[in-house]
């Protein structure tokens, strides 16, 4: 059985950063389609971004691009999310999904994962 654990949420300044892990377990082999996605009150959950695609490249929605970086380390089956210039737009609940499968030639973080965590909160005050 799959399980996605998230840390690193909490509360920040406009300006500020944070830093969000997510460690997966369950999963046969260590490479897979991991990645970042959020939800605001009211607001529909949106990929945040993720690796969707065998090649390794990340994929970043246009609202973080520049200020949000996603990394992985397959050997401690863990991603992560650097989060820097946040903005009080950034506030949401911050979940991490997972997939067996990798998708071919996506270009925006699939929202159908397999695999999901149960969230973590961030707060950016203005």
């Amino acid at each position: 059985q799959v399980q996605l654990v998230e840390s690193g949420g909490g509360l920040v300044q406009f300006g500020g950063s944070l830093r969000l892990s997510c460690t997966a377990s369950g999963f046969i082999s260590d490479d897979y389609a991991i990645g970042w996605f959020r939800q605001a009150p009211g607001k529909e959950r949106e990929g945040v971004s993720c690796f969707a695609n065998s090649d390794g490249r990340p994929l970043y929605a246009d609202s973080v691009k520049g200020r949000f970086t996603i990394s992985r380390d397959k050997t401690k089956n863990t991603v992560y999310l650097q989060m820097n210039s946040l903005k009080p737009e950034d506030t949401a609940v911050y979940y991490c999904a997972a997939d067996p499968l990798f998708w071919y030639g996506a270009t925006a973080c699939p929202v159908n994962f397999s695999s999901w965590g149960r969230g973590t909160q961030v707060t950016v005050s203005s």
